[in-house]
């Protein structure tokens, strides 16, 4: 059976979920939140988007914060980035008389070309409406604050931002080899976690980042030919169709080349997506109760009783896991074949 990728579950987020809620509970902790309300224009022939995001940040510390820090994960994607020269140097060292590449990367960005990197550039970015001026470093953005955030208050950030969808390497991008068209995880710009320690503006070199537990409201507007699968429930599934309708209910399609799928997903710790003209979908429903259950796979007949086959041991495997470690916290619970990790 051909190794199957799971790159869009919310199930990864249910430990984190226990973690951080346990560390609230506790007199002296204290979590940052966010809000997320994003508008995402895909140019899918040309592999680009351009968003809108706006962003309520309750600082929820007892610090007056002075500056701000955003990841911007897809310019590690570039030659020359601090992955990059990871990857080469790992590659200059002999283990066992072999070199030790990350394999999954080796010298593969070093070889982008400008049509094929990654990038994400934000403009316009304001703090209850006041512009304010930012530096990037490559993966981090800092924001520099006119006034500071007071402790126990809430700000609303705006921004505007573009990106290219890099040839998937790690994680995230486009046309990988299983010949997915987009896996969008780090795909926007997304404000770094500040807690007991401080800010944590970690560089995107080689592993994943601590990040601020919020909601997210995000609307996609891409090809009427693309069917995208997300973490997160789909809000307007009568215009969209596509197997996320109810059944047997009347479609309300709306007309144009393109279509705007609206999502939204609470008290999580991401937001992830994915999309391809030929993803198929299957859904279970646990016996007992549950989650609604979607399996999200690029149609190969060849592997079509394999999609089917997972289905069924997922469906059977929940009440198990229910039962052990507790009901699923979220009304959806989505598995997407997206190539990588």
């Amino acid at each position: 059976m051909r190794k199957i990728h799971l790159a869009a579950s919310l199930a990864a987020f249910f430990c984190l979920f226990i973690a951080e809620n346990a560390l609230f509970a506790q007199a002296d902790r204290w979590q940052q939140k966010v809000s997320y309300k994003m508008d995402v224009k895909v140019d899918a022939e040309n592999n680009r988007f351009s968003g809108k995001q706006r962003l309520d940040y309750w600082n929820n510390s007892p610090d007056t914060l002075k500056v701000l820090y955003y990841h911007l994960q897809w310019n590690a994607f570039q030659p020359g980035s601090m992955m990059d020269m990871r990857s080469q140097e790992l590659g200059k060292k002999l283990v066992r008389g072999r070199a030790d590449w990350d394999q999954r990367v080796r010298d593969r960005i070093s070889n982008l070309k400008p049509n094929e990197i990654g990038f994400q550039e934000v403009k316009n970015l304001r703090v209850n409406g006041q512009l304010q001026k930012t530096t990037a470093y490559e993966t981090i953005l800092k924001v520099e604050l006119s006034k500071p955030i007071l402790p126990k208050s809430k700000v609303l950030i705006e921004l505007d931002f573009e990106a290219q969808v890099p040839v998937q390497i790690r994680r995230s991008g486009r046309d990988n080899a299983e010949g997915v068209r987009f896996s969008m995880a780090q795909w926007y710009p997304k404000l770094a976690e500040y807690d007991q320690q401080g800010w944590h503006p970690t560089p995107y070199v080689a592993r994943e980042f601590y990040g601020v537990w919020g909601d997210f409201e995000v609307n996609i507007t891409i090809d009427k030919n693309y069917f995208v699968a997300a973490g997160g429930d789909l809000q307007n599934p009568q215009e969209i169709g596509m197997g996320y309708e109810t059944p047997g209910s009347k479609l309300v399609m709306t007309s144009g080349d393109t279509k705007t799928w609206k999502w939204q997903a609470y008290n999580v710790h991401d937001f992830m997506w994915a999309a391809d003209p030929t993803y198929k979908m299957i859904t279970r429903k646990p016996l007992g109760g549950g989650p609604l259950l979607r399996v999200v796979y690029k149609a190969v007949d060849s592997l079509e009783n394999n999609w089917q086959k997972m289905a069924d041991v997922v469906n059977n495997a929940y009440p198990i896991i229910a039962k052990t470690f507790g009901a699923y916290p979220y009304k959806t619970y989505t598995f997407i074949q997206g190539g990588d990790g």
